[in-house]
């Protein structure tokens, strides 16, 4: 695939943080006296940004009562480390790969800043990226803002770049604006739903991934 730019998420794409993510929002939400979901419900809404997922959780929620669960859920969260044995096996390499080609790469995740900033430098992925874009300093997936202000950083076209994720709202965001995309079957949403976001591949493992992205 001939791209000059490869734009990744992050939660469920280069880091094994799906569970723990889910588990946080459990836990935040539940000590607050809202109701247990299905551990589904808490796993699909992975990739918004907290507001939206937030929102499709608990539908109603004040802004004071928002702001409670986001507190608790960043103390949940926070306790533990991002690191680099939570990197997918061969993602840091395939990474290198890319930038030794000459490739840009970059992120573009639900996370927050504060938590994005902390998961670049503790997993050891901070230096691969030229430039990093998150749902609280823009608008959430699957609007396709934080794509746009990527391509204009790098003064390309849409089709000049990839956007590869484990979540309808990365292949959806990138549909929006005609950018190709690949969907990674190791984080949220399986085959059948990705397939519906009409990406240009679909990739079970790193190395399949690996060629797809011509490395």
């Amino acid at each position: 695939m001939n791209v000059k730019v490869v734009i990744f998420d992050w939660d469920g794409t280069l880091v094994d943080s799906v569970e723990h993510i889910a588990d946080s929002l459990h836990q935040a939400a539940t000590e607050l006296g809202y109701p247990a979901l299905e551990r589904e419900a808490y796993r699909d809404i992975i990739g918004l940004g907290m507001v939206e997922a937030l929102e499709t959780l608990y539908p109603g929620l004040s802004q004071e009562e928002m702001l409670a669960i986001r507190e608790n859920y960043a103390r949940y969260f926070f306790s533990k480390v991002t690191t680099p044995h939570n990197v997918f096996d061969g993602m840091a390499d395939l990474l290198s790969d890319l930038r030794r080609m000459g490739r840009g790469c970059s992120v573009a995740t639900g996370k927050s800043r504060r938590g994005l900033e902390r998961a670049l430098v503790t997993s050891g992925l901070g230096p691969h990226f030229d430039i990093t874009r998150c749902a609280d300093e823009t608008r959430s997936k699957p609007d396709p803002a934080m794509l746009q202000e990527i391509l204009a950083f790098y003064r390309i076209e849409p089709t000049e770049a990839v956007m590869i994720g484990d979540t309808r709202y990365d292949l959806e965001m990138a549909r929006r604006i005609g950018m190709p995309a690949i969907g990674v079957e190791w984080g949220v949403h399986r085959r059948d739903v990705l397939s519906e976001y009409d990406p240009h591949a679909i990739v079970d493992s790193v190395a399949e991934l690996r060629r797809v992205l011509g490395l």
